[in-house]
């Protein structure tokens, strides 16, 4: 689908009429929008603009030069925005284009820092003259909802930290929620690194209008924040891994010492059956009517010193 946006009577116009194409020139687009675009239509673009579009895989390299590029008469950039769903991130690649001061921006699935960017682009036409100016809104929504998955992320790690320290109780669980966190973090700072790298590119462009550079500046600054939160977060992940991992070895270990504690305290006890038990002929208490109850009291004497033994030693 290809989403047209105008410049007709000092207003901005959606229209999703592929016919415009034999009306229009370069002036009259501000920005041309391929969702899950055809063949056909992305030829439609293609000759229209005088230029290549990017291939999925081109737009999914991971290299420098495929994040920020610029030609003689265009400027390509790639950048991958998150979705949210309820099993995690779904990871969308989007490629960016300006030509002749047109954005061309080609992605797959919708996008609501798109729609947002749509809004803010109709509601003041005014601060967006050209494509350079909307690719820069664009970049600056997903900024913020970038900056809406860290401080969700960090409420989260908030919670489950609370969740810990006071029930003091840890099971595999919250191993798991711990787990998850830090796949989601690493992948929210892989994703604003991403971001970074796009402005970097933009600043040491020279095709940019002047007023945009003062703005991409703060935006450089809220990215380089972000990263430094995420990074905190995942420290705090870090140290929270390592006290769940440290509460578990502590219930572990009471475990074990309490059935360690219990096999020495019935050892005595155990020692005295185990000698009267013997099938000897001539043993002193055998025929005596007291041997029974000596033996019992016996017992019952040396778990007495045994657990205080135990008590005094703190071990109980």
């Amino acid at each position: 689908m290809i989403t047209l946006y105008l410049k007709q009577h000092n207003k901005i116009v959606r229209n999703a009429d592929v016919a415009l194409f034999d009306e229009l020139g370069y002036d009259d687009i501000l920005w041309i929008d391929l969702m899950a675009a055809t063949i056909k239509e992305q030829k439609t673009v293609e000759n229209f603009m005088e230029i290549n579009l990017m291939t999925r895989q081109q737009i999914e390299e991971i290299e420098s030069s495929s994040k920020y590029s610029e030609t003689e008469n265009a400027i390509f950039s790639n950048a991958s925005f998150f979705i949210s769903t309820p099993e995690g991130f779904i990871v969308e690649p989007v490629s960016f284009i300006v030509c002749e001061g047109v954005l061309i921006t080609t992605h797959s699935r919708e996008l609501r820092t798109f729609n947002e960017a749509a809004k803010r682009l109709q509601m003041n036409n005014r601060a967006y003259p050209t494509g350079y100016h909307i690719l820069i809104s664009i970049l600056e929504v997903r900024i913020d909802a970038d900056a809406d998955l860290v401080e969700n992320v960090a409420k989260q790690i908030a919670a489950l930290s609370k969740d810990i320290s006071l029930d003091g109780i840890v099971d595999k669980e919250d191993l798991k929620r711990i787990n998850q966190l830090q796949e989601n973090t690493m992948m929210i700072r892989e994703n604003i690194f991403d971001r970074q790298r796009v402005l970097s590119g933009i600043q040491r462009s020279e095709r940019f209008p002047n007023d945009i550079y003062p703005h991409l500046q703060l935006m450089v600054r809220d990215v380089n924040s972000l990263i430094s939160h995420a990074d905190f977060s995942f420290e705090r992940l870090d140290y929270l891994q390592d006290t769940a991992l440290g509460l578990i070895n502590i219930d572990q270990s009471n475990v074990t010492r309490i059935f360690t504690v219990a096999s020495l305290f019935f050892l005595p006890p155990t020692f005295i059956a185990s000698m009267y038990g013997m099938n000897f002929k001539y043993m002193p208490e055998l025929n005596w009517k007291f041997g029974y109850p000596f033996a019992i009291l016996l017992m019952l004497l040396l778990l007495g010193v045994t657990y205080w033994y135990f008590k005094h030693k703190k071990w109980l």
